[in-house]
C-alpha cells in the first residue's frame, strides 16, 4: 500500500519522538505511551465512530461496539477504569497519521492487518479482534446472486482502504471490469448506493451486514453476496518501538479470550476470586504469579478488564450478535473458530 508524503513525514516524526522516549528508558523499565496515558489519566483511542457493531454512539451519545469495548478493556487494564477513554474519530485516510504522530495511543477502527501497513507505516498490529473479508452488497432488484455477475458494475468504495486493492485484484483475476466510485464519508457512500449512483457497495462483510440491519423493513431489499474476496483480519495497532505498550494491548485481548476459554465472565468473576482452584484461572485473575507486573501494570489487570468490560463472548453478544452476524470463524478454536490465545503463564 502506498502512502502520501504527508503521512510518510508524520511517520518519521512519530518514530523519531518514540525513539527518543525509548532511548530514555534503555533499561526496559517503562513505556513512553504507558507513561503518557498514566500522566493524563486517560486513554486516547482512535475509532471510526460511525460503524454499527464496531464503534457508533448510541442514543445517549455513548460509544458502543466491539472496537469501543476494546478501547475500554485497555483503559481498564492500564488505569483500572474502563471509562477513562477518550474516543477520537478517525477516517480511513487519516487514521495511520493519527497513530504515527501520537495523536492517539492505539488505533481500533476496523483496520486490516497487512504486511504493507506493518512494514511501511511504523505501526504494528497486536492481534485480531474480528476476522472479516471484503464483500459486496447489491439491491435485490438487480437480480444478482454472485460476485461473478458484477462485470461492468459501478462500485462505491472508500479510498485509502484495503478494500480498493481487494476489488481490483478480484476483478482482474476474474477478467471483469468495474468502475470505482470513491467516496470518503461513510454516510455519503451509503446514500450514494441507496440512491443508485453505484450498483454495488463494497467494504468488510461485517460492516455491510451492519448497514443492512439498520434499514428496517427495507433490509430485505438488499442482498449480501456470498463471496468473500479477501482476508481481512481486523485488530488494534500501535506505534513500533514501544514494546511494553505493544505487550499490554496484545495481552489485554488475549486475557478476554482466555477468560471465555476458562468460563470466566463479568458475572461470576467475583465468586471465582474466592473459590478458583484452576491454576490458569488463578493466574488470569492475579491471584497467583506476577503477570501484570511483568507488563508494567497491576496484577489484577485481567480482573479489571473482565469485570468491567467482559470476556470475548460477552463483547460479541453485546455488540455483534444483535446484527444477526454469525460468529463463524470468530469462535474460539475449541469451537471450530480461529480465536486462540497463547498460555497466560
Amino acid at each position: 500500500m502506498m502512502i502520501g508524503k504527508t503521512a510518510a513525514a508524520a511517520a518519521l516524526v512519530g518514530l523519531a519522538l518514540l525513539a527518543g522516549g525509548t532511548a530514555a528508558r534503555a533499561d526496559g523499565s517503562g513505556s513512553p505511551t504507558l507513561d503518557a496515558v498514566r500522566a493524563r489519566g486517560q486513554l486516547v483511542c482512535g475509532v471510526s465512530g460511525d460503524v454499527a457493531g464496531f464503534s457508533l454512539p448510541d442514543s445517549k451519545g455513548v460509544m458502543q461496539g466491539i472496537d469501543a469495548d476494546g478501547c475500554r478493556a485497555i483503559a481498564a487494564a492500564v488505569l483500572g477504569d474502563a471509562n477513562k477513554v477518550k474516543f477520537t474519530p478517525v477516517t480511513t485516510q487519516n487514521r495511520f497519521t493519527a497513530l504515527q504522530s501520537g495523536e492517539i495511543d492505539v488505533l481500533l477502527a476496523e483496520t486490516t492487518w497487512t504486511l504493507g501497513r506493518e512494514a511501511g507505516l511504523g505501526i504494528e498490529f497486536t492481534g485480531v479482534n474480528f476476522y472479516d473479508g471484503t464483500g459486496f452488497l447489491v439491491k435485490k432488484a438487480a437480480g444478482v446472486n454472485s460476485a461473478k455477475q458484477l462485470d461492468g458494475a459501478t462500485i462505491c468504495v472508500q479510498p485509502g482502504t484495503s478494500t480498493e486493492l481487494a476489488i481490483a485484484d478480484y476483478f482482474r483475476a476474474q477478467k471483469m471490469k468495474f468502475t470505482p466510485i470513491e467516496i470518503q464519508d461513510l454516510q455519503q457512500i451509503r446514500a450514494a448506493f441507496l440512491s443508485g449512483r453505484c450498483d454495488v457497495y463494497s467494504t468488510d462483510s461485517s460492516a455491510l451486514a451492519a448497514f443492512r440491519s439498520t434499514q428496517g423493513d427495507k433490509a430485505t431489499d438488499l442482498v449480501l453476496l456470498p463471496e468473500l474476496i479477501s482476508k481481512e483480519p481486523l485488530g488494534p495497532s500501535v506505534r513500533k518501538g514501544d514494546d511494553k505498550w505493544f505487550d499490554i494491548v496484545r495481552w489485554t485481548g488475549f486475557a478476554m479470550l482466555t477468560a471465555e476459554e476458562e468460563g470466566v465472565d463479568s458475572k461470576n468473576i467475583d465468586q471465582l476470586v474466592t473459590s478458583a482452584t484452576n491454576p490458569d484461572v488463578r493466574r488470569l485473575l492475579g491471584l497467583d504469579g506476577d503477570l501484570g507486573k511483568q507488563l508494567g501494570i497491576d496484577n489484577k489487570f485481567a480482573y479489571n478488564v473482565i469485570k468491567q468490560v467482559g470476556n470475548s463472548e460477552e463483547v460479541w453478544n453485546r455488540d455483534i450478535a444483535p446484527m444477526s452476524v454469525p460468529r463463524g470463524i470468530n469462535q474460539l478454536w475449541t469451537k471450530g473458530g480461529l480465536m486462540y490465545a497463547p498460555p497466560m503463564r
